[in-house]
């Protein structure tokens, strides 16, 4: 088995409970309006207020792989959040990832993404966020930069 072999096996195996997780932690965020929805809003916060930001999360699938305005942006957030120390992953099912952020009355027509935020008057805190950075963590570890997140079906 070749060290990459080694490197895919252990990530499909992650793969499954961390999607669990970022739904999860998506809910909680959104329950308690610590999230921020769309390319130019969240490059809004990260210009004004960058340590708010706790994690990114960029959504595509196959209909958008192609669009190179889209692709600059994902680069220039992902600069961004590697200079300030934020943790960030792709989730590669748009619909789905809409219907987990967005209200079931408003179509989200720019939810490639998603920051969750600290509220101002206090410290939101989800245990399933720290273990989200954690797998961000192992995964830089393993020189995978951006993990790929799968959502789970419903």
């Amino acid at each position: 088995m070749t060290l990459e072999e080694v490197l895919i096996q252990d990530n499909t195996a992650r793969a499954p409970c961390t999607g669990k997780i970022l739904e999860e932690v998506l809910l909680s965020a959104k329950t308690n309006e610590c999230l921020t929805i769309g390319v130019y809003e969240s490059a809004k916060v990260m210009n004004v207020d960058p340590d708010s930001v706790t994690f990114c999360v960029l959504a595509t699938d196959e209909e958008f792989e192609c669009d190179i305005a889209l692709q600059i942006h994902f680069t220039l957030i992902q600069a961004f959040c590697f200079d300030n120390d934020i943790s960030i992953v792709r989730v590669n099912d748009m619909q789905r990832f809409c219907n987990i952020v967005g209200d079931k009355s408003v179509e989200l027509e720019d939810a490639h993404c998603v920051l969750i935020t600290n509220p101002a008057e206090g410290s939101w805190q989800d245990p399933a966020l720290e273990k989200l950075h954690l797998f961000c963590e192992e995964s830089r570890s393993l020189n995978e930069w951006v993990p790929e997140i799968t959502l789970p079906e419903r």
